[in-house]
């Protein structure tokens, strides 16, 4: 059961409130506290900056690893800030609470919610710092709070970003959710002021048709920092029939990519197949 929040206390990366004292506090309670059963090795490269190993670290364990590392993470996907610090991987940095609402700030996909609310188990404690990743979890029993597409009005579009050699498999089985719980789609491509949803280096924009698919009954959700969410089929695929447009990063459709949408004003055999060096 999700515990009601604090509206005031709401930090998200967009900003954060003063400091209410450090280190959260709230440990103990369901599941046991503090973090035990991890390894202290970062996640990242050798070659990446201790504050981006650190970033990563956090990215994961929020998204995937919280049980790896004796984590109790609510159903909404929240972990006690406590726990999250004295976690070995964290706990090697000495990250601290001002130190973690910091990166909070200061991350441009804002992945991160961070606020103070109270804790169930602990009634008597007060309101804790609890932070959760606004998405891309792989742990089947977290249920994040989405806001659902309804209607392809709902959003301004939904793009997957992808490289040159995935696009090989995807050209023909489609989009999928593979370890994570959802597929990421974006509501634009970089330079768009687009901030979550996909990366930068992308190669491929794969344009999704949305009404068509929630005529199909896909469903789609956003994500807190703006992600267009799906779990596709019931495979766990969002199929090419689905795809509008395929475009590389310099805005030229694809050769002889077969879309799934009639554009108005082509028949659908020219609109099957994309000719080479077409511009949108």
């Amino acid at each position: 059961m999700t515990e009601p929040q604090k509206p005031a206390g709401e930090h998200k990366s967009r900003g954060a409130q003063k400091q209410k004292g450090r280190g959260g506090g709230g440990g103990g309670g369901r599941g046991g506290g503090g973090g035990g059963g991890g390894s202290s090795k970062l996640r990242g490269l050798p070659k990446d900056s201790p504050e981006v190993r650190v970033s990563k670290t956090l990215s994961w364990i929020l998204r995937h690893g919280a049980k790896a590392e004796g984590l109790p993470m609510r159903e909404d996907g929240f972990v006690r800030v406590a726990d999250l610090l004295a976690a070995p991987k964290i706990k090697s940095t000495g990250l601290d609470l001002e130190r973690l609402q910091e990166i909070v700030r200061a991350d441009g996909k804002q992945r991160y919610t961070l606020l103070e609310g109270p804790d169930a188990a602990r009634a008597e404690a007060g309101d804790v710092w609890w932070i959760r990743a606004n998405q891309g979890h792989s742990m089947k029993d977290v249920k994040l709070d989405l806001k659902p597409v309804l209607s392809a009005n709902d959003i301004p579009m939904a793009v997957h970003g992808t490289n040159k050699k995935a696009w090989d498999s995807i050209s023909t089985q489609g989009l999928s959710k593979m370890t994570r719980n959802h597929i990421h789609l974006a509501q634009g491509v970089p330079g768009d002021g687009v901030l979550s949803g996909m990366r930068a280096s992308s190669q491929v924009y794969i344009y999704i048709d949305i009404q068509k698919a929630l005529d199909a009954g896909l469903e789609f959700f956003l994500s807190e920092n703006g992600v267009v969410l799906t779990e596709g089929d019931s495979h766990g695929f969002l199929k090419p029939e689905y795809f509008s447009r395929v475009e590389d990063r310099n805005g030229q459709l694809l050769a002889g990519v077969k879309l799934g949408a009639i554009p108005p004003g082509e028949t659908e055999g020219a609109a099957a197949t994309v000719s080479a060096g077409a511009k949108t």
